[in-house]
């Protein structure tokens, strides 16, 4: 693991695989730290031939924290795009893609295969789109392309989401019920859910960096960049889109307008997947990324 200076910040990442391979950036999803790429996961890549590379995102983890900017109110946030204004941030999704683009350039990596997840697949949207010299592949898993018009997420799911969690500090018993609460909720329910690993991620996020105004920042980011598609009919490279038949949080339907939305996509839907990339799809995932690199 190391931290290296791009696009004015600080990015933390780790690499797995030799140097001289075709690399993979791995690209998180919203307030999740980049452990969410589970080493087994990253092996598993890497054992295809590939340099694997994970980093946590700006505002998670132990890259830069924004934390001189206040995190805008979900309410307010909501409310903003319902009157059609545009709500303020400190940043947007584009810039999260040029960290993403700044991470290559620290690293001497003049291309790259991206795989993201959730809001990290809308990041790695955004580069193949606007950098499609620095982009071999693209993988969108679980994302969206920002349309207004999709379905959102099941009412009881947001609800979950947005609540203000107990301090960990203060009562990590409760801390990790709520956080377990909300991760079972999203879970595949097609595949075993285990509770022990999840607390034990749940709560090495804590020990690395605590910061849920971080988590508001992201969600003000993915608000404000809004609705993508036009930017998504410009990509050429490869695209595969994987999305689980039965995420509770980003629909199917956001899944099948990304791949609707990019010209020559792939869609690839994994029955009794939800909103999560449990140990046991772990074979097929890398199948479909190694797939979709190498045609």
């Amino acid at each position: 693991m190391a931290d290296i200076h791009a696009n004015g910040i600080t990015i933390h990442y780790e690499c797995f695989g030799p140097p001289g391979c075709e690399t993979i950036l791995l690209i998180a999803g919203l307030g999740a730290q980049m452990i969410r790429w589970s080493v087994p996961f990253c092996q598993e890549m890497a054992a295809r031939g590939f340099r694997v590379i994970r980093f946590d995102n700006r505002d998670a983890g132990l890259s830069t924290h924004f934390g001189e900017c206040p995190a805008p109110e979900f309410g307010a946030l909501s409310e903003a795009l319902a009157q059609g204004r545009q709500p303020e941030a400190p940043y947007t999704l584009h810039d999260m893609t040029e960290d993403a683009i700044g991470l290559l350039d620290a690293l001497s990596i003049e291309r790259a295969h991206l795989v993201g997840r959730s809001m990290g697949g809308m990041i790695a949207q955004l580069a193949a789109s606007e950098h499609p010299l620095r982009v071999m592949s693209l993988t969108s898993i679980m994302s969206s392309t920002g349309n207004p018009s999709l379905p959102g997420s099941a009412p009881d799911v947001m609800t979950m989401l947005t609540r203000q969690a107990p301090n960990p500090f203060v009562d990590e018993a409760g801390f990790a019920a709520h956080s377990l609460a909300f991760a079972r909720r999203i879970a595949s329910p097609g595949y075993p859910f285990d509770e022990t690993a999840n607390r034990a991620l749940i709560l090495e996020e804590v020990t690395r960096a605590y910061d849920p105004s971080g988590f508001g920042r992201q969600i003000a980011a993915i608000a404000v960049t809004g609705d993508i598609r036009s930017r998504l009919s410009k990509i050429t490279v490869p695209t595969l889109v994987v999305h689980g038949a039965d995420d509770p949080l980003v629909p199917l339907a956001a899944g099948k307008d990304t791949a609707t939305s990019i010209y020559g996509a792939e869609f690839m839907v994994i029955e009794g997947m939800g909103h999560d990339l449990p140990p046991a799809l772990y074979e097929m995932v890398v199948d479909a990324i190694t797939w979709n690199a190498r045609r």
